[in-house]
């Protein structure tokens, strides 16, 4: 007698990679199913997007053996209610920082020199000479560099800024003498890195202390010739308070590869404005980066499944 496949959650569609490492030995049940029954047993769950799991789901799928994310920030499951039922958490941590870092320097230098308006212009109508006064944009060599938040990827961003010989300050909870020593950074209060930096970037976890974090009167903080980077998750920062300090010219500009809402509505004020760049999330967004967090998230999603220990567990 044939042994009925374990039946999991999932995203659908997948990009054809996972589905390819699923090699059918899974049933792949779609997130749609849950409003059509009010409990739908499950042996998994495979988080590929950013769907909410919680103890009110996990409940509705009773059976469910491990969580898997397709990703590192797991700021949408909640850990304590998989923890109480026993279910375990993977994650793919690691194989997406150098990808991260270098999305946050691809907004750094766009939001700076205004790539992306000057993108606009050079293919419009109105770009009929060159005129060496127009569109001056911001320095980054030499400039001072304020990153919140330097585990993983922060850490890979500042060693980024050495090639353009910045200054480089740091947050975090707690201060870390190994990192200033490894990279040369400076610790600062949040308050004074706001106040010191050319630009700050964003890589904190989304979570109860880092939730709106950079509101109104954090940017007020800020210099007004300063840049905001979020390669973190929407939101870090105050979406209502961002836009009004865009429109004032509080900050000179921003660069965010997250927003929150994500994504935004097509009529929201922040995507009419000039002075800031936006990407789709695409911090990890490579083809090497992504196949390796398939690989990565389906292996801990078949550990979870047979009873085995998780490869990369952020819960047991």
């Amino acid at each position: 007698m044939i042994e009925p496949r374990p039946r999991v959650l999932a995203d659908d569609p997948l990009a054809p990679a996972i589905v390819e490492l699923f090699d059918n030995r899974i049933e792949v049940v779609p997130w749609s199913r849950l409003r059509e029954v009010a409990q739908l047993p499950l042996d998994g769950i495979y988080t590929y997007g950013h769907p909410l799991v919680d103890g009110a789901l996990l409940d509705r799928c009773p059976g469910v053996r491990v969580i898997s994310n397709y990703g590192v920030g797991v700021d949408h499951i909640q850990l304590a209610d998989a923890r109480q039922r026993g279910i375990p958490v993977g994650n793919t941590p690691g194989v997406l920082d150098g990808a991260t870092a270098d999305m946050a320097f691809t907004l750094l230098m766009a939001a700076a020199r205004r790539l992306v308006e000057g993108d606009r212009y050079a293919r419009s109508a109105a770009f009929t000479r060159y005129d060496p006064g127009y569109m001056l944009g911001r320095e980054i060599h030499h400039a001072t560099l304020g990153i919140v938040g330097l585990g993983r990827i922060g850490r890979q961003i500042a060693r980024r800024a050495r090639g353009f010989e910045m200054r480089v300050l740091y947050h975090n909870r707690r201060r870390s003498p190994a990192d200033e020593a490894e990279l040369g950074v400076s610790y600062a209060t949040l308050d004074e890195l706001l106040t010191r930096s050319d630009f700050v970037v964003l890589s904190v976890p989304l979570n109860d202390g880092t939730r709106g974090m950079i509101g109104a009167a954090e940017l007020a903080r800020m210099q007004p010739t300063a840049i905001l980077i979020n390669v973190a998750r929407g939101p870090v920062v105050d979406t209502d308070a961002l836009t009004a300090a865009l429109q004032r010219r509080q900050i000179y500009g921003a660069g965010l590869d997250v927003t929150d809402p994500e994504p935004l509505p097509r009529d929201h004020p922040l995507l009419t404005l000039e002075n800031v760049t936006i990407a789709p999330h695409l911090g990890s967004a490579t083809t090497a980066t992504r196949q390796a967090m398939a690989e990565m998230s389906v292996q801990n999603l078949f550990a979870g499944l047979d009873g085995k220990a998780l490869p990369w567990s952020v819960s047991s």
